[in-house]
């Protein structure tokens, strides 16, 4: 969160001590904060204000809290609302949260624990806010490129520069990573977005079976050919062509393509006539195709052909920032796909997810998700929905020869963060409990998880 922004918080409390001393603290943590005595006037202050969190008290006169909860998801679904609560009614707090509520602070409670809950439920709007971006930036959900960092920001910006034009792109990655998504956003952000785009996968077809599919076929051109058949550079001309896995086709084959490049005409299998085309070529590859040429394996004629406006995709493994807004991206995809009623990852199941180091990227987060929103039956995903990435993601999974390897401060400062990690885990997120747990007060507990970023369970 930038430390300019300031989170706007309505307080409600019958109480006026509580209210008067809760709206003290929170203005001296720079929140903006209005405070109201009672649930009626909380739900006119929301209806003509924006607040981004809520905080109110279970027991008020009238409408007590929980009524004021629902009356307000009647009219913000998304309303972020803390319930304040004394221990004997931490079992209705809990009802409160299956209502919809963001989470319950029990009384008496410290400065500290209020400011870092109403802090992360602040980034989890924001996240949420980010995915309902991403996800109405388009039409189709599944052609949706995901992502806020510096590299993916710089992919955007070739994205547009080179849409504009008709240079042939070739664009290079690991499997997995969305080299098709950027393929689309290319042809959409073109002049040719009324006209077809046309994958190919290049390394699922054959030799003799990929002519015929790019450049069609005569009548009685070979066995089973009993009539003429378009290739797909006709039927995609004026549109796009995806050529993917380019650097798995053959030698003989890459003579054909080249031709097609450089006079933009082709002839049929088992044709004497030339074609003309005019389609854009956005070939993809995860091999090194410099590499390649080197080798002999691929034509460095042909390669120069492709290789006019390269782009480099990144693994997620070099996104790793991205992981949260992806995975809630997908949970929220799937989510209303399988119309499971899940808004959001937990904590740990989050912190998993940060630790494992998705070989499959992007498409390997996409099959984890749906298949742990297909199982998971609470309105969050949890750690045991994981269970495949659980072992990898474990603190216990870190390579211990880290700290050995390293100098005193950032083995020191590693270790710590791990353990605080490990026993927060094991203690539900539940601050006191560490603190008795590992023997140090809670405000150092504070400052520790906030020094090393690290959230408490929700």
């Amino acid at each position: 969160m930038q430390n300019d922004e300031q989170i706007k918080v309505l307080v409600v409390d019958d109480e006026e001590n509580m209210r008067v001393s809760l709206s003290r603290i929170l203005r001296k943590k720079n929140y903006f904060v209005e405070a109201v005595e009672s649930a009626e006037k909380a739900i006119i202050k929301y209806r003509t204000n924006s607040f981004d969190v809520v905080i109110s008290d279970l027991k008020m006169p009238n409408i007590d809290g929980m009524d004021l909860l629902k009356r307000l998801r009647e009219e913000d679904s998304g309303v972020i609302f803390i319930m304040i609560t004394g221990y004997s009614s931490i079992a209705t707090a809990i009802s409160a949260i299956r209502l919809g509520a963001y989470d319950y602070i029990p009384k008496p409670f410290e400065v500290e624990e209020v400011d870092l809950l109403i802090r992360k439920a602040y980034e989890q709007k924001r996240m949420k806010d980010k995915v309902d971006y991403f996800s109405s930036m388009q039409t189709s959900a599944s052609d949706v490129i995901v992502g806020e960092s510096q590299c993916m920001a710089d992919i955007y910006k070739l994205i547009h520069q080179v849409a504009v034009s008709d240079a042939t792109v070739l664009v290079t990655g690991e499997p997995g990573t969305g080299k098709e998504l950027i393929a689309k956003a290319i042809h959409r952000l073109s002049n040719r977005n009324d006209e077809l785009f046309v994958p190919v996968n290049c390394a699922a077809l054959s030799e003799t079976l990929l002519e015929s599919e790019l450049f069609g076929h005569e009548k009685g051109s070979f066995t089973g050919a009993i009539a003429s058949r378009k290739g797909l550079f006709e039927i995609a001309s004026g549109g796009t062509l995806f050529l993917d896995e380019i650097g798995e086709i053959s030698k003989y084959f890459q003579v054909k393509l080249l031709r097609v490049l450089q006079e933009r005409e082709f002839k049929r299998v088992g044709g004497s006539r030339d074609i003309s085309t005019d389609v854009r070529i956005v070939a993809a590859t995860n091999k090194d195709l410099t590499r390649e040429v080197a080798e002999g394996n691929f034509r460095q004629d042909l390669y120069y052909r492709l290789n006019v406006f390269p782009i480099g995709v990144p693994s997620l493994k070099e996104r790793v920032n991205d992981i949260p807004l992806l995975a809630n991206y997908f949970t929220k995809r799937f989510a209303e796909k399988l119309k499971k009623n899940i808004s959001g990852i937990s904590d740990d199941a989050l912190m998993i997810m940060m630790r494992y180091p998705w070989p499959g990227n992007v498409r390997e987060l996409e099959n984890v998700i749906e298949r742990a929103v297909i199982l998971e039956s609470e309105s969050k995903i949890m750690p045991a929905a994981l269970k495949s990435l659980a072992t990898q993601g474990s603190p216990a999974a870190y390579d211990g020869s880290f700290f050995f390897n390293n100098s005193f401060k950032p083995a020191r400062q590693q270790f710590e963060k791990h353990y605080l990690e490990y026993h927060l885990e094991r203690c539900g997120g539940n601050i006191s409990e560490l603190a008795r747990r590992i023997d140090v007060h809670r405000t150092s507990v504070y400052e520790m998880l906030r020094k090393y970023d690290i959230e408490i369970r929700s």
